[in-house]
């Protein structure tokens, strides 16, 4: 076979397994991260309104998807304003899914911050070996923000620890999950094209 067509044939296949390689956790992906029309009516995000006119920043690959969850949990992980102004710049500096990132900071919610914030001043707290304050039975993010002045650099450790982590792991589970998912369809459509091929014979 001519070294031309050996190229086009290899080139072919590169471009197939892309195009699966995005297709498949794509679909399910489209169901739950945000309307750009959602995200453009945040005020949160006015600051960062221009970003979300660049295209690539709305991928939906392997590499823009875990990016994406790296930056989303790691923003959420962050006692700060204006995570999601943060989200939507960290995506747009790492070339990220941005309405993911943005998305995924909702995982501290008010429901969700106070258990989660408390954790992180408690691992803080660990690492920096002291004293912790126990939490009420009713946990909320007021007897947070009562207690900033003697809590903050526990939570500030333990925070910045528990969004390295979680953006790590977020990553690697996410390409884990995806070239699984890839594997199978790949598997799957195998299984048919024997099926096919014994039928015909």
């Amino acid at each position: 076979m001519a070294p031309w067509r050996v190229n086009g044939l290899v080139w072919i296949m590169a471009r197939v397994r892309s195009c699966e390689t995005i297709d498949m956790p794509r679909r399910f992906l489209k169901r739950y991260i945000p309307h750009p029309e959602t995200l453009r009516r945040q005020r949160s995000l006015r600051l960062v309104s221009g970003l979300m006119t660049d295209p690539s920043l709305w991928l939906l690959s392997r590499r823009s998807v875990a990016n994406a969850f790296s930056v989303g949990l790691f923003s959420a992980m962050l006692p700060m304003p204006f995570q999601m102004a943060v989200a939507a710049f960290g995506a747009w500096l790492i070339r990220c899914n941005l309405p993911l990132s943005v998305g995924l900071v909702w995982i501290t919610n008010p429901l969700t911050m106070p258990l989660i914030f408390y954790g992180n001043y408690r691992l803080g707290a660990w690492l920096m070996n002291a004293n912790v304050r126990e939490a009420p039975t009713q946990l909320s993010t007021r007897w947070i923000a009562d207690r900033m002045v003697d809590i903050l650099p526990a939570l500030m450790v333990g925070s910045v620890v528990s969004a390295v982590g979680a953006a790590l792991l977020g990553n690697v589970v996410i390409r884990l999950i995806w070239r699984w998912q890839v594997s199978r369809s790949w598997k799957r459509r195998a299984r048919r094209r024997r099926r096919q091929q014994h039928d015909e014979s």
